[in-house]
């Protein structure tokens, strides 16, 4: 039997070979001739690689990804071509990685040299070639870091335990190792910070309490560090605040871990907008309003220089006080809180006690109405003038020294006068109030119109006459007591007329007087 030779079908699947790798970049790009710096080779096709060469000389190396491989540099010079080799070939690009010739860093100190086995704690690396530090190690382990300058790194410490050595590795290689303890000491407890608050400068000194702060590294505010602290004891430090905003938590550092934060509160500086009274008494004692913000913890109040008696911050927008004694005219106002001071520059006026020196006249009607002149000084800002409790029906301040002012009706009798201005309430002066008069009885009740005979009255209430009226015709007369006068009886026509008796208590009723003429021959 005849077998024809088979054809093979070109449209059969083949196995696809792997792709020969590729290297496109490699970070950082050059590194110190004493090798063992980490580089991230980048590319593709590289699963399964089994070398990486920098120049001729292979390194160490983990494979990522397809795309990614780190690798340790080897001891070199000059500049060679990195590679990377698969089962399917070697890379080809001219990736190129330059040794140079880069002094290995120097680690001189590390600040603190101990913490707390968790970890945690922030350490001050100083020493030189940090520039481009590209791991800090505890012992064996990796730790988080910020390169502050050539001469200064900042870490925080790994989870740890008994004495490792720290080492910075740059691109001229390792530095030095320099110990770094783990300790089983018990983190601080922070109870109290006294005072809680402070300005936004910064600049207050607070008291910190608790327990384990013997060996206290740090004091933080929030993460700024205190502008400076003196460890007292074991339970009290004292710390000056730095500048800062809001609300942050104190902790205290030591070798056995921070503390648990305490809150602090940053505090706007105090504004003073208003005052209300904006005037009072020489004597104090009077309540004013200070309107404003940033008021809350307020410290101290002052008039001038003299603190107020008391007061009360009512909200962080107002505070109320209680003025002090002081001398008349203008002061500042003056507010202090843990956010600073603010004034307000002559913004309350003492204002001396008014003083009445007399009243004129000092008597009238006890129906009031009449217009009294008070004199005294001090009298320019009057608000009330009162007699007794009554308050006038109507005042005018003509200058500092006069009032004139409207009587109230008011009982028989005297009555205080007093006027009340911001400076406080004056001395009194007496004002009395007197009935009307009353006449009962005029004897005799007749009399020749050529006048010339005397006449008495009698009745109540005429010591205080000012006038009596015979026909409306003024005559002479004499006060005998508060129930007699005596009246010259003026001449006049013929005929009855009115007799009244005028008093500052007001007119009596009439009574009559009959003229008689002379008999006709």
């Amino acid at each position: 039997m005849n077998r024809s030779a088979q054809t093979p079908d070109p449209s059969a699947a083949q196995p696809l070979a792997a792709a020969t790798p590729a290297v496109l970049s490699v970070s950082p790009a050059s590194g110190s001739t004493a090798g063992g710096n980490p580089v991230t080779v980048t590319g593709t096709g590289f699963t399964g690689a089994t070398a990486v060469r920098f120049g001729a000389t292979p390194s160490s190396f983990t494979v990522n990804s397809d795309t990614q491989i780190t690798a340790t540099t080897p001891s070199g010079t000059g500049t060679v071509q990195v590679t990377v080799t698969t089962p399917s070939g070697t890379s080809n690009q001219f990736v190129t990685y330059a040794y140079v010739a880069t002094a290995a860093p120097v680690l001189s100190s590390v600040v603190p040299s101990s913490g707390p086995a968790a970890g945690g704690t922030s350490v001050t690396l100083t020493g030189s070639g940090f520039s481009g530090a590209a791991v800090v190690r505890f012992g064996a382990v990796s730790a988080s870091f910020v390169v502050n300058s050539g001469t200064q790194i900042t870490a925080t410490a790994p989870a740890g335990s008994g004495t490792v050595q720290v080492t910075v590795t740059g691109p001229g290689g390792t530095s030095n190792g320099v110990p770094f303890t783990y300790t089983s000491v018990s983190a601080p407890v922070l109870s109290s910070v006294v005072p809680s608050s402070g300005p936004a400068a910064g600049g207050t000194t607070v008291t910190l309490t608790g327990t384990g702060l013997a060996t206290a590294n740090a004091v933080r505010f929030g993460a700024t560090p205190a502008a400076s602290f003196t460890v007292v004891s074991d339970t009290h430090i004292t710390a000056v605040a730095p500048a800062g905003t809001g609300t942050v938590p104190v902790t205290v550092t030591t070798p056995g871990g921070t503390s648990n934060g305490i809150s602090y509160t940053y505090s706007g500086a105090p504004v003073l907008s208003g005052v209300v009274p904006s005037q009072g008494p020489t004597s104090g004692g009077n309540t004013v309003t200070l309107t404003g913000a940033n008021l809350t913890g307020a410290t101290a109040v002052t008039f001038g220089a003299t603190p107020a008696t008391s007061f009360t911050v009512v909200s962080p927008t107002q505070i109320t006080a209680v003025a002090p004694a002081g001398p008349p005219g203008p002061v500042t106002l003056t507010v202090t809180t843990p956010g600073g001071t603010s004034t307000l520059q002559s913004s309350y006026f003492y204002v001396n006690t008014p003083v009445l020196t007399a009243v004129a006249p000092p008597s009238g009607p006890l129906s009031g109405g009449n217009t009294v002149t008070l004199t005294g000084v001090h009298l320019i800002e009057a608000t009330a003038v009162r007699f007794g409790a009554t308050p006038a029906t109507a005042f005018t301040v003509v200058s500092d020294t006069r009032i004139t002012a409207v009587v109230p009706a008011g009982a028989a009798g005297p009555a205080d006068i007093t006027v009340t201005t911001a400076g406080g309430t004056s001395n009194p002066v007496s004002y009395l109030y007197l009935p009307a008069p009353v006449v009962t009885t005029l004897v005799p009740n007749q009399g020749p119109a050529t006048g010339g005979i005397t006449l008495t009255l009698t009745g109540t209430n005429l010591a205080q006459a000012t006038a009596v009226l015979v026909g409306g015709t003024p005559a002479g007369f004499t006060v005998v007591s508060d129930s007699h006068l005596v009246v010259d009886a003026p001449p006049g026509p013929a005929g009855p007329f009115d007799v009244t008796v005028t008093t500052p208590g007001g007119i009596s009723s009439p009574v009559t007087y009959n003229r008689v003429g002379a008999p006709g021959i």
